[in-house]
């Protein structure tokens, strides 16, 4: 198979479904699109598309170079990561991932990061969803809960984050304290829409708060701590937030069982690349001395 060319060609017909539309991605005439899948079908000796006035539909063997085709392009992305990624200068686009939580603590050390290696450019994408390391969304994953176990990836603990039930001080001056366990019904609280179960304190929460007793519900982990900062109810923060700002009050004394493990994740491949080395050199024992004082 030697004719990359109409390949890529076909590829972008079968994904596109028009010569076209696949033309303009290419920057060739639409002429050039025709020659070249007529070359292709006759070197593999099998039509790869059926010709209608709409544009091109993949035959049966189309939807299989349309297959082959879409992993190949991811397979060849991912080494262009690589390659980018593999230059021994720290310079370049650094991408870093966390829960929309951590970000107080997090974006400092990114900032002086950056400082120390101004040919660095820093990302932070602070978000629930966890990016794929693999697909090269980012270089470097902070992550909270159960040991992460995705393959080709290297986990380094960080260490324990200790989170308790904080509440604003004008909440408890009309509530009240929380008196234990057997005070739960009589309180008000804020919890995520989407509870992150890999988070312990959440599954605490899930099952002994009752439902009738939550007020508000936030999007992520920062909306919930925004809402407990203005007063809605109790919730989960972590001793870093929460133990820092002087308004807000613990309810209950920390417990081991809501305590979450913090992990820094890199993928294999890009591991070994200057700016990812040098940067968690420098990131791991500062966020460990952070996690220290709360702890």
């Amino acid at each position: 198979m030697e004719n990359w060319d109409g390949l890529r060609v076909a590829y972008q017909v079968a994904k596109l479904g028009t010569l076209s539309a696949a033309a303009e991605v290419l920057g060739v005439h639409h002429a050039t699109v025709i020659r070249q899948i007529d070359a292709l079908e006759a070197e593999l000796g099998v039509k790869l598309f059926q010709r209608h006035a709409r544009g091109y539909t993949p035959t049966e063997a189309g939807q299989d170079l349309l297959r082959v085709a879409a992993a190949t392009e991811d397979q060849l992305n991912q080494f262009a990561v690589r390659a980018a990624g593999n230059s021994g200068e720290i310079e370049g686009d650094l991408v870093v991932t966390s829960l929309s939580g951590m970000s107080p603590q997090i974006t400092p050390l990114l900032v002086a990061f950056q400082h120390d290696n101004p040919r660095i450019r820093i990302s932070l994408v602070a978000q629930e969803r966890k990016l794929r390391l693999e697909y090269g969304e980012a270089h470097v994953a902070i992550r909270a809960g159960a040991r992460p176990t995705e393959p080709d990836n290297i986990v380094q603990s960080l260490g324990i984050l200790p989170v308790t039930l904080f509440a604003h001080k004008d909440y408890v001056a009309r509530f009240g304290p929380l008196k234990g366990d057997a005070d739960l019904d009589n309180h008000q609280f804020v919890t995520a829409i989407s509870p992150n179960s890999r988070a312990p304190f959440q599954s605490w929460f899930s099952e002994h708060v009752p439902p009738s007793a939550i007020v508000y519900c936030g999007s992520d982990i920062r909306s919930v701590e925004d809402a407990v900062h203005e007063g809605a109810g109790i919730g989960f923060i972590s001793l870093l937030s929460g133990g820092a700002n002087p308004d807000l009050v613990a309810m209950m004394e920390r417990r081991a069982e809501w305590d979450t493990e913090i992990w820094m994740v890199t993928h294999m491949d890009l591991h070994r690349s200057a700016k990812v080395r040098a940067f968690v050199k420098f990131f791991k024992p500062a966020f460990q001395k952070i996690l220290a004082t709360a702890t």
